[in-house]
């Protein structure tokens, strides 16, 4: 049974300090002065220890055998003085003749300040929550079982929470702020992995990264940090809800970009909720290929003209834009034909009292009524119902988990989704906005075997599938690398796997996409 945090925490911390051996032969004092105490022995730190439990569990017909191992590994500067403690859950594919054939996966979340916990129990790792086949949330006390869609009959998984995230910590009288940022975080994150495989004897492994959301940030960031700085070089990197241009994404005074790039994943809402007419609402892919067109066509044309968009042209615009949309054409031409995410999800159904998801526009929530205070939601206070539907089942589904199933015993709060990381530092993108596809093209450039899988949820409202196709567009490949990135869509939200019907295709879709990965790299 691993002691409380407390306790290990000083013990990794604080050091024995050898003397010199009593029967040692004293040195004669040096003339003038008394004798100088001897150095002190180099501090032993010792490792946190780790909680190993073996289990078994039935995927595709077959019984697979793993080991998981949760608990901290300790990230150490040049000195050896620890910096941060990362916890982690590691699933290894017991039986195997060489592990180090078998294909290597580690696995984040977003945020920033999040844990792994998203994809660790909704997708990927042996168990998940129970939840409705929509994906909406079941009554407390909430449950956990079997994934029978794990990622782990194909390859090990290892899940990381970065520091202040989970129980991840950062070292006594370190500063935490260190790590809150992109480059702390990038840089935290890839020394973790490299230690990790070495310490696993790894490094003969196929290796993969899979992000969610700002996950998808960090692993574009990391597929060439891991390049420059250690030479590990991946065979393949996962994107799922994917942010890697936030010029796409953050709605600014000057910035058309996420008005145009939001608008299919507004049709796409506005038909599920039923607020399209006639023709407008035949079926959802008609309607995404009308709202992409009149982006690619009359509404970036008319943006772009500013105030200069008067009369007829400017009526006609708002007339379509209010039935792409949903919205009165009374309430689009008041917001100069501009409708940013918050105000969106509130309006869509304010006369019902209603406010959709923006993790996943097809939930719907109580409005909370308007504060007075003027707030980005036109007035209202702002919460997301479809974070509400999974922040009570996964948070339950973690703390019990580990400690009944793992095996493994922390008294800290798992920090699920922390504000403890904010301010999040963007040092290295001032006055920019941070782009990370860059970075990611540089790897492919460099890393020709690199591959890419990007997986989009149509009704995602917080990494809009169009804003994700626009920022591939414009990457500026290489036509050698170009068919290294492939791209599929799933009929839900932010996380698509809460959705039983999506979760089945992403596993379909990891399988194929793996299979072809490895078969390029000419691994069995």
């Amino acid at each position: 049974m691993m002691k409380p945090l407390h306790s290990f925490v000083r013990a990794l911390l604080f050091a024995v300090v050898v003397t010199a051996s009593a029967q040692e032969e004293p040195k004669e004092k040096p003339a003038g002065g008394p004798e100088k105490p001897a150095a002190p022995a180099p501090a032993e730190v010792k490792e946190p220890k780790l909680s190993v439990t073996d289990h078994e569990i039935t995927l595709n017909g077959k019984t697979i055998k793993y080991r998981a191992t949760a608990g901290y590994l300790v990230l150490k500067d040049e000195k050896d003085k620890p910096r941060a403690n990362l916890f982690f859950v590691a699933y290894t594919k017991l039986g195997e003749d060489d592990p180090a054939k078998r294909p290597l996966m580690f696995s984040f979340n977003g945020g920033p300040g999040s844990s792994s916990v998203w994809l660790h129990m909704g997708a990927l790792g042996p168990k998940r929550v129970v939840m409705t086949d929509k994906g909406e949330s079941l009554p407390p006390p909430y449950k956990w079982q079997d994934n029978e869609f794990s990622w782990l009959d194909e390859t090990d998984l290892v899940f990381i929470d970065p520091v202040s995230t989970g129980y991840s910590r950062a070292a006594k009288d370190v500063d935490a702020k260190q790590f809150h940022g992109f480059n702390g975080d990038i840089e935290s994150v890839a020394d973790f992995i490299r230690l990790w495989t070495t310490r696993n004897q790894r490094w003969a492994s196929p290796k993969f990264l899979v992000g969610e959301s700002y996950g998808t940030t960090r692993a574009a960031g990391l597929s060439d940090y891991l390049q420059q700085k250690y030479n590990l070089y991946l065979n393949g990197i996962v994107l799922i809800s994917s942010i890697m241009n936030f010029e796409t994404a953050l709605f600014a005074s000057g910035n058309d970009l996420p008005y145009q790039l939001f608008l299919p994943t507004y049709a796409a809402a506005a038909f599920y909720h039923g607020k399209l007419k006639a023709d407008w609402a035949k079926d959802l892919p008609s309607v995404l290929k009308r709202a992409q067109e009149f982006v690619a066509k009359d509404y970036t044309l008319a943006l772009l003209q500013g105030d200069a968009l008067q009369g007829k042209d400017r009526e006609r615009i708002a007339q379509e834009l209010a039935a792409l949309t949903g919205l009165s054409q009374d309430y689009v031409t008041r917001q100069n034909l501009r409708v940013n995410i918050f105000q969106f999800v509130t309006e869509l159904r304010r006369n019902e009292n209603r406010t959709i998801g923006r993790l996943d526009s097809r939930f719907t929530g109580i409005a909370p009524g308007d504060s007075g205070g003027g707030g980005p939601g036109g007035g209202r206070d702002f919460f997301d119902p479809s974070l509400e539907a999974i922040n009570g089942g996964y948070t339950n589904a973690l703390n019990d988990y580990a400690r009944r199933e793992l095996k493994y015993e922390n008294d800290l709060p798992y920090e699920i989704l922390t504000g403890n990381v904010q301010p999040w530092s963007y040092a290295n993108a001032q006055n920019q906005y941070l782009n990370v596809a860059q970075t990611l093209k540089s790897a492919m450039t460099k890393n020709t075997f690199l591959k890419v899988w990007i997986a989009n949820g149509y009704y995602d409202l917080a990494t809009p599938f169009y804003a994700t196709d626009y920022t591939v567009r414009h990457m500026g490949l290489d036509p050698a690398v170009r068919g290294n990135v492939s791209l599929t869509y799933y009929e839900a939200g932010h996380m698509m796997y809460i959705h039983l019907d999506s979760l089945k295709k992403l596993k379909g879709d990891f399988s194929s996409w793996m299979e072809s990965v490895l078969k390029s790299a000419n691994v069995k």
